[in-house]
């Protein structure tokens, strides 16, 4: 009963860390940022891992990033530029650039 109860506990801790990610990015998959990035590679946009690796440590890259999901940008990853997202609200942009300043 103990060994039960305790892989049921296992099983229930590892959804608790892991599902939040699956989250994010089933949200980026909704609001069609996946059409332009990708988690590990340059599609249109930069690959999430290069993003965050490239503000790791910026304390001030959060807020600057989630105001360029929704209204765009362009000139730091190449010419092609980021159109705003208007679907994307604000707790939703927060949402998404923690969970790619999060990838490693």
């Amino acid at each position: 009963m103990k060994r039960t109860i305790l892989a049921v506990m296992s099983v229930a801790a590892t959804f608790a860390v892991i599902s939040p990610a699956f989250a994010d990015e089933a949200l980026a998959k909704a609001k069609n940022c996946m059409a332009c990035h990708a988690v590990d590679k340059k599609v249109v946009g930069p690959a999430y891992k290069d993003v965050a690796k490239k503000y790791a440590g910026d304390a001030k890259a959060a807020d600057m990033l989630a105001a360029k999901v929704i209204k765009g940008g362009a000139g730091v990853w190449g010419p092609v530029p980021m159109p705003a997202n208007a679907q994307v609200n604000e707790a939703e942009s927060k949402k998404l650039v923690a969970w790619v300043l999060s990838l490693k």
